[in-house]
């Protein structure tokens, strides 16, 4: 059985090269552990308590979103959703925060700093204090328990809320008599890297000390590179590596090998105008091909709104299921006798119009079909068959497959359907692999709608 990981991340801001070296690469690569379920939630509720300016919280959803596809999180193996698509995140927030004892939400660390500060400046305890920041907590751990997450990756400033949502959840299963939820583990990144700024000092917004990702181009990273703060070593002079944010940045970067040669360059004496441009160089090397990508996915918001409805619907088969017993748990029950719950259908699919095949003859005599989604995009073209008969059993049985089980490959620029090994039909060609990923996606929830409608 798989170990489900579940990480949020805050839509408030735009990653710069620390978050992407801390916490999106590390992240992203073990999102690629068979062993492990990955999901991964644009935090946009939580969002709402640190930041009031609409536009920049609907950019940043769009820029987080576009850099871990770009960074190479795969939708097709990790869950990527928001936090908003999720009703079921609320409404468990509500049943959490009615068995949450007001005394553990006093001594959360963030409610219990506000307070301090007004102490110290002599103002009433609670100034300025929302009730969101107060109830970020139970928020919290509602995102985690809705999905009955094993483990929970966060920095050491973090651990409390995990524990938090362990008591909540153990109050609620305790007085309802029953193991609703699976108590969540922390996972601490022990061995993540953290940059240093232009300053020296720890990268952060904060200090406004960054270096952008991919805002602004090769040209703005490669500023911000020229701008990091050296010492006073002329050329020719040896450089110290122990105590050199330049060094530091590079090795988060390089390899082994190239980190050696490097620090030889430096004890050799390199100027530091070359030594920056060594480092821009090297992380350019890295940083290329994702802008490109991030640069595709920002012209084409539909692809990631296809994505995320159906990182959505994925993430919604298993809370749907879960809130329905918790409100027949806490008497939220209906009066009606039971029935069976409807399945989640990701909205991208729920249409006026369902997919449709659509068959045609070739010039040459033989027989193919389209398959088109409910929107009218084509998204696949059969591959020729000899005779009718043939050509509309194979679209026979394309409508039954349904999309979780449907082999469905990325082939070069387009995507595959294979029936027994053999490839039946192609989508057509996308300019990369997170415009197929999003494909992939369509066509397996169009499947999945064709198959629904032969029941």
């Amino acid at each position: 059985m798989r170990t489900r990981v579940l990480t949020g991340i805050t839509t408030t801001g735009t990653p710069h090269l620390g978050n992407y070296a801390g916490a999106i690469r590390p992240a992203i690569v073990a999102s690629r552990d068979p062993n492990v379920d990955a999901f991964y939630f644009m935090a946009d509720y939580h969002a709402l308590i640190k930041a009031d300016d609409a536009d920049r919280v609907a950019a940043s959803r769009m820029k987080i979103t576009a850099t871990w596809l770009a960074g190479g999180l795969d939708p097709n193996t990790a869950t990527i959703y928001r936090q908003s698509d999720i009703p079921e995140v609320p409404e468990l927030m509500w049943l959490l925060t009615c068995v949450t004892g007001k005394g553990l939400l006093n001594r959360a660390h963030a409610y219990k700093a506000a307070v301090d500060r007004n102490v110290e400046q002599q103002e009433d305890p609670d100034a300025g204090v929302t009730a969101g920041l107060y109830m970020y907590p139970v928020l919290m751990a509602a995102d985690i328990l809705a999905f009955n997450a094993n483990k929970v990756p966060v920095g050491r400033d973090q651990i409390q809320h995990i524990e938090m949502a362990r008591d909540i959840a153990q109050r609620f299963n305790h007085i309802y008599g029953r193991e609703y939820f699976v108590l969540p583990e922390v996972q601490i990144e022990e061995q993540v890297a953290t940059l240093p700024g232009l300053d020296g000092r720890k990268m952060s917004k904060s200090y406004d000390n960054t270096i952008p990702l991919f805002d602004g181009g090769s040209k703005a990273l490669r500023e911000s590179i020229m701008k990091i703060v050296t010492d006073s070593r002329a050329p020719g002079e040896p450089k110290d590596t122990d105590d050199s944010a330049l060094f530091t940045i590079f090795k988060a970067f390089a390899s082994p090998a190239e980190t050696a040669a490097f620090a030889d360059a430096l004890h050799g004496g390199i100027g530091w105008g070359e030594a920056k441009q060594v480092l821009f160089e090297r992380i350019e090397a890295d940083v290329a091909p994702m802008r490109e990508r991030y640069d595709s996915l920002m012209a084409r918001p539909d692809d990631m709104e296809d994505i995320l409805l159906a990182g959505a619907a994925k993430a919604r088969a298993i809370a749907v299921p879960l809130l329905a017993q918790l409100r027949e748990a806490v008497g939220l029950r209906t009066f009606r006798p039971a029935t069976k719950a409807e399945p989640v259908v990701a909205k991208a699919v729920t249409k006026a119009k369902p997919p449709r095949f659509a068959s045609f003859r070739e010039t040459d005599g033989s027989f193919r079909f389209r398959l088109f989604g409910a929107d009218g995009e084509e998204l696949l073209l059969s591959a020729p068959f000899a005779d009718p008969k043939t050509a509309g059993q194979m679209s026979k049985a394309l409508s039954t497959l349904g999309g979780s089980t449907a082999v469905i490959e990325s082939q070069g620029d387009h995507v595959a359907l294979l029936l027994d090994g053999a490839v039946v039909a192609n989508g057509q060609s996308y300019p990369d692999e997170v415009a197929r990923a999003a494909a992939i996606l369509r066509l397996r929830a169009a499947l999945d709608a064709l198959a629904a409608a032969q029941d």
